[in-house]
């Protein structure tokens, strides 16, 4: 049986690489590319191994 913590955690590890990588990058518009592909992955990881 596989439970949904390894998702979530996946998530946050995501999440966690995110922040750090928009701390280092100074320009607005590649923070920006970076939070859509965040959050376009994280969707992703919901509506096909979540739902």
């Amino acid at each position: 049986m596989e439970t949904n913590i390894t998702y979530y955690v996946a998530l946050l590890v995501l999440i966690v690489i995110g922040f750090v990588v928009v701390k280092k990058v100074a320009s607005c518009l590649i923070k920006s590319i970076i939070t859509i592909v965040l959050v376009a992955i994280g969707v992703a990881v919901y509506y096909f191994y979540l739902k």
